[in-house]
């Protein structure tokens, strides 16, 4: 497909006329009114964009008898769900500012949460409903589900609309300048920072996202990462009722890949860690084939693609004998593999919020489901650079995408101007300043570099490169790639070194990789913490540690590593909510493995 084609007469003309999303909601709410716009799993849940538009204005009524005015705002603290979109949406409708808040944050993190945005109403699954009432300046929680003390179901919130409420002069009223969401930065340390978008800077989005990404109007997707997180945001909610398109919300991130495979989207990303357990998933189920015959068929076709790829990758022509066989592989096999994943109706398929390794690229690309890596992040609105489906550089997140201006400052920072740049941090006005100069260049703190024909590359995080003892300066992001891309068996890794004499790792174990390790082996039920004072296991992830440092520099390499016994969850003490390390809180939990590493 061309990068550049329109996606949709009506929506692009809309697209670029509107002044809020309030006016994307209702012109495809009223085009597709009979169409299904919101679902849950197998369909249980059901809503047309007629009976979408009515629940918005319903709840927009009774928000607005709970005195939520245009400016206020509105705490979200769901799990994925259809409710989310109404409440969202009939929020925003009012000019008010919903945000969502990530359902691990304790209620220290809430409270402060509560404080900075200034939220006087919550709306909550019942689980949450406790931490939300005691959180300071709230006085109204709305619970999506009935009978939970000392809330207002939504069901209850429906009736009660008010009586001197307009919907339509509401969110009429409204203009490019009307904040419409704070996305809160799950942040490695400190307390998390509102970022405030406007309306502006989503459509700004929105326009440029739409020729990069072009988008099936009416097509569909998966909404399954947190709503607390930019991308969920941009890739369902915002992009589904631009482009009309019917979202499926997995409640369960366990469940995901069932789902996608129901769904069959037509759109769909991720993070580098989904596309990781996916692979396994999938290499898992095709090692345990009993056809001996089949599993090598399959080899074969991965094998004749990924040749393609690289001779693509490398700007060489492909011959017509591998060009041949690889048109077969694929009608016979891979064509099969991608439906099998539920991905084969996809016009696109985007990974970004951390590096990808390269073979994990690779394998994708050769399935058919080439993964355009994109980057950016909730200060400029989700996507700034992407790849796109005619154009695809692996190991690079793309070209800026229209209207941006991307550069490399003297120091290596990437640098970024333009109408997708956030409007600031809520009431924080010193690292408000701090992260925009005088000249409305955003300061990234990741460091990049550019290509000869224009493709950025990141680097590292500015504050997370390691300078070791001798001065030398390394990317961790770098080194942990080829960590995890030389064997199945790593999951985790931090690299360690700063101010330090060498390099060393902490490696976490893939729990379905492992799994399928021991069940290989007859040690069925054997879980990860076993498994890693296992001395044939050790020694495997031992050798995939040496062909990463075959792949590093000398002083890159990793000298020595510790095995650790659990899992890291999103939200816990070693990763964010959008999975990313917190360099600092696993430097303090594991300090004592650390230095025994370098004793």
């Amino acid at each position: 497909m061309d990068a550049t084609a329109a996606t949709h007469p009506d929506v692009d003309a809309r697209l670029q006329s509107a002044r809020t999303l309030c006016e994307l909601f209702q012109a495809t709410a009223a085009e597709r009114a009979d169409e299904i716009a919101l679902r849950t799993p197998g369909g249980a849940q059901e809503l047309t964009w007629r009976q979408y538009a009515q629940h918005v204005e319903l709840i927009a009524s009774g928000l607005h008898g709970l005195g939520v005015r245009r400016g206020d705002a509105v705490a979200l603290m769901m799990f994925n769900r259809p409710e989310f979109a109404l409440v969202d949406v009939a929020a925003m409708h009012l000019g008010a500012t919903p945000f969502s808040v990530y359902n691990t944050f304790p209620a220290e993190v809430i409270g402060h949460l509560m404080t900075n945005a200034g939220a006087r109403v919550a709306i909550c699954e019942p689980e949450f409903a406790e931490r939300l009432l005691a959180a300071p300046g709230i006085e109204h929680v709305v619970c999506v589900e009935p009978h939970v003390p000392g809330t207002i179901s939504l069901e209850e919130l429906q009736a009660r609309p008010s009586e001197d409420y307009d919907h339509e002069a509401a969110w009429r009223a409204l203009d490019g300048e009307d904040i419409l969401t704070l996305i809160y930065t799950s942040g490695t340390t400190g307390f998390p920072k509102g970022v405030e978008i406007t309306h502006d800077n989503m459509l700004a989005e929105l326009r440029a996202t739409a020729t990069a990404l072009p988008t099936k109007a009416g097509g569909r997707t998966v909404s399954y990462l947190p709503s607390a997180h930019i991308a969920d945001r941009w890739a369902t909610l915002y992009l589904g009722y631009t482009h009309g398109l019917t979202i499926t919300y997995c409640a369960d991130a366990t469940k995901m890949a069932a789902t996608v495979v129901e769904v069959h989207p037509t759109a769909w990303g991720g993070v580098p860690r989904v596309f990781e357990k996916m692979r396994a998933g999938l290499q898992a189920a095709l090692a345990a084939d009993p056809d001996e015959a089949r599993r090598a068929a399959v080899a074969g076709a991965i094998d004749v693609a990924l040749q393609v790829v690289r001779l693509q990758q490398a700007g060489e022509p492909v011959p017509a004998e591998l060009a041949a066989a690889h048109a077969q592989a694929d009608e016979r096999v891979l064509a099969p593999l991608r439906a099998r994943l539920g991905l084969d109706q996809c016009e696109w398929v985007v990974v970004g919020a951390a590096p990808s390794p390269r073979d994990l690229l690779e394998f994708f690309a050769a399935l058919g489901l080439t993964p355009l890596e994109v980057w950016g992040m909730s200060e400029l609105t989700c996507v700034t650079t992407s790849n796109t489906t005619d154009a695809v550089r692996l190991g690079t997140v793309g070209k800026p995408i229209e209207g941006v201006e991307v550069a490399i400052a003297d120091d290596g920072e990437v640098i970024v101007r333009g109408p997708t740049v956030m409007r600031g941090y809520r009431g924080e006005p010193e690292k408000t300043a701090e992260t925009i100069d005088a000249e409305r260049w955003l300061h990234t703190g990741d460091i990049g570099e550019f290509d000869q024909d224009g493709y950025l590359r990141i680097v590292d995080r500015k504050k997370e490169l390691i300078i070791n003892a001798a001065g030398k300066n390394m990317s961790p992001a770098n080194i942990e790639s080829a960590l995890k891309s030389a064997g199945g068996l790593i999951g985790q890794a931090v690299c360690v070194g700063d101010r330090r004499p060498y390099n060393v790792a902490l490696i976490v174990l893939d729990p379905d990789a492992a799994s399928t390790w021991a069940r290989e082996r007859g040690m069925q039920g054997v879980g990860p913490a076993q498994l890693t004072e296992h001395e044939a296991l050790r020694a495997e992830v031992a050798a995939s540690v040496e062909r990463a440092n075959e792949q590093l520099s000398r002083v890159e390499q990793i000298k020595r590593f510790a095995l650790l016994p659990s899992e890291w969850m999103p939200g816990g003490d070693e990763l964010t909510p959008t999975m990313k390390l917190k360099r600092k809180p696993i430097a303090e939990k594991y300090a004592e493995q650390i230095d025994a590493l370098y004793g």
